[in-house]
């Protein structure tokens, strides 16, 4: 092949992986760690915000007409259930992925991720078929390359 009429470029390969029942047990299990681990936040963020309010409630006490103290206390009650609203849409979103999971086929092919590689173009080359590649994994062993090389 003559180097002038080549060009190496780079490229997405898509990862799909064919759903079996190891595949669907892993997933689960990584999905059940995922809610465990949020449901851990969302404790250790109650246990903060308790603690900090209580502080600020006895430095309210202490100086009644100190409108700075009522005015934090306002905002970390703010943030507090800003931060809890966002990891309980992500827990949600983890509860939905693991019901879906569930309900996949067996045999059913699902999108497992995205790797890159590098390939050679030569004048005459299809452009577009070249960048339309994927790779087939079953139980994390390469079943098939699809597209063109």
């Amino acid at each position: 092949m003559d180097d002038n009429n080549s060009l190496l470029l780079k490229r997405v390969v898509n990862i799909k992986a064919v759903v079996t029942p190891l595949w669907k047990e892993e997933a689960q299990k990584q999905l059940q760690s995922q809610i465990n681990q949020m449901d851990g936040q969302l404790q250790q963020l109650e246990m903060q915000g308790q603690r900090m309010m209580t502080e600020l409630q006895k430095q309210a006490e202490a100086q009644p007409g100190n409108m700075a103290i009522q005015q934090q206390i306002a905002d970390i009650q703010n943030r507090l259930n800003q931060d809890k609203s966002k990891l309980l849409q992500q827990k949600n979103q983890n509860l939905q992925q693991l019901q879906q999971v569930q309900t996949l086929d067996l045999d059913a092919e699902v999108e497992q991720g995205k790797v890159e590689s590098f390939f050679n173009v030569t004048v005459g080359d299809n452009l577009v078929k070249k960048l339309q590649i994927e790779i087939l994994i079953k139980d994390g062993v390469i079943e098939e390359i699809r597209g063109e090389f």
